[in-house]
């Protein structure tokens, strides 16, 4: 008879091969049998009425990142994962971002050494690049795609991080040439200013007007000129935090005409509207939901569900960036009371995310439990090249799994996450479906709002190129 490490018993998981009533088998960190198992394991946890999923992939987090001056972020990688494993994840993607005039292999080392032995979860990096100098694109960014870092970001907006046209043509041309995935922050720069500075002229400087100074319009200008350039150098691209249904628009007609254009969305654009913004009476509460692109109205949300359901959208990240509220180095920095273009730019979520997409999505029928995994797992793992070793229940892949209770009622409360942030812009939000515990390469790291290990198990992966 064998013997296993663990033995999941009587649950619903969600396979290759569709939803299926099973048990699972890990030994030494790899799922190694699934089927019905009559065999002897160190541990069995009988997961009856119980959902067993893969881990979720959170492709899209920003963890102490430099934001400028006198802004801290709110999360170092020991609390930002922590917080993703209690809300289910077992891998994070953050940015590694280069700032300008810095070597691109000196902010990867130093990222390392900031993530060394502070990691709840697996993790991997995706580059940005601010500053694409002959050297970064001759010579760092070839050498660093073939060590393993086969993503990066550009951003078409943001004083410190803008690429003008012929910049990102040439960040593209590089990415074209070793096989990695560009992701595209698309807000179109000089519009935002001329919004900004016409909004500020006319005294509109609550965060409010935030939404009014980077409307649908400048997000889809920007996502059909990024589709444009990505078409000229012949390569997929993937726009990140699409907002509504402006942007998605074009991201569709790409797909009619058999451009490979992929696609994300966040929790905030089917949870939040502009209203939020205004806050209790248009005042600075509205800064805590000061992200970009901004929330939108409802015709958007029900535009980006449609998106969900109907397969135009490839992942569903939480572009967590968190910043605390009662902080002169957060949100209240200095200025962010005299105009919305001081507030730092982005709202906590990679605890969060998860139980929202379940609770609004296949809670209420949205979407399909295997579309749920899709977005939220095997998808992220097959874009960013961590597939099969992630995302799947698979034989061969890691024991990285999330036990879920689909009956478990709760609300979201500030109280009770363990990100560094003092606020979640979800507070008070009704969730049906939990995860209850996380399991990250056969070790039990969360169970029922306790974390179960005292040393920090998390390592970083080198991914693979795109595979979907």
């Amino acid at each position: 008879m064998k013997n296993f490490d663990i033995i999941f018993k009587n649950g619903k998981t969600v396979t290759e091969n569709g939803v299926e009533d099973c048990d699972i088998a890990v030994a030494d960190g790899k799922i190694c049998e699934i089927g019905k198992i009559d065999a002897g394991a160190k541990i069995v946890e009988d997961v009856s009425n119980l959902l067993v999923l893969p881990g979720g992939i959170d492709a899209h987090v920003h963890i102490d990142q430099p934001s400028g001056p006198d802004v801290e972020m709110a999360d170092n990688f020991q609390s930002a994962t922590k917080s993703a494993a209690a809300g289910g994840n077992t891998t994070v993607l953050p940015f590694a971002m280069q700032e300008k005039g810095q070597s691109l292999r000196e902010c990867v080392e130093n990222y390392h050494k900031k993530a060394s032995g502070n990691l709840f979860v697996d993790t991997s990096f995706h580059l940005i690049i601010s500053d694409p100098s002959p050297q970064v694109l001759g010579q760092e960014l070839p050498a660093l795609a073939r060590d393993g870092y086969t993503s990066f970001k550009v951003f078409m907006t943001y004083d410190d991080l803008v690429l003008n046209d012929e910049e990102l043509l040439k960040v593209f041309e590089v990415a074209k040439n070793e096989k990695t995935l560009v992701m595209v922050h698309a807000e179109g720069y000089d519009a935002i200013r001329f919004l900004t500075k016409k909004l500020e002229d006319e005294g509109k400087l609550a965060p409010y007007y935030h939404g009014l100074s980077r409307p649908q319009i400048v997000e889809r200008e920007a996502t059909h000129r990024a589709i444009s350039h990505a078409q000229i150098v012949d390569i997929p691209i993937v726009i990140v935090h699409v907002s509504g249904e402006e942007a998605l628009s074009q991201i569709k007609w790409a797909k009619e005409k058999g451009i490979k254009i992929f696609s994300e969305t966040c929790p905030q654009y089917i949870c939040l509207t502009e209203d939020d913004m205004k806050g209790l009476n248009m005042d600075f509460e509205g800064a805590k939901y000061v992200c970009s692109p901004p929330p939108r109205d409802l015709e958007s949300q029900q535009a980006i569900w449609d998106g969900l359901i109907d397969g135009t959208f490839d992942i569903f990240s939480s572009d967590h960036c968190p910043f605390r509220f009662k902080d002169s180095k957060g949100k209240d920095r200095p200025g962010a009371r005299t105009s919305f273009k001081w507030v730092p730019n982005g709202i906590p979520g990679v605890e969060t995310r998860l139980p929202i997409l379940f609770s609004e999505g296949v809670s209420k029928n949205r979407i399909s439990l295997e579309r749920f995994v899709e977005l939220t797992s095997t998808n992220p793992a097959k874009m960013y090249g961590l597939y099969p070793q992630k995302g799947s229940i698979k034989v061969g892949s890691d024991a990285d799994i999330t036990i879920w209770d689909p009956n478990k009622k709760n609300k979201i409360q500030q109280i009770n996450l363990s990100h560094g942030s003092d606020y979640t812009p979800y507070e008070g939000l009704d969730i049906t479906g939990w995860p209850i515990q996380t399991w990250l390469r056969g070790n039990k790291i969360y169970d029922q709002n306790e974390f179960q290990v005292n040393k920090n198990l998390g390592k970083y992966i080198s991914r693979d190129f795109c595979m979907l």
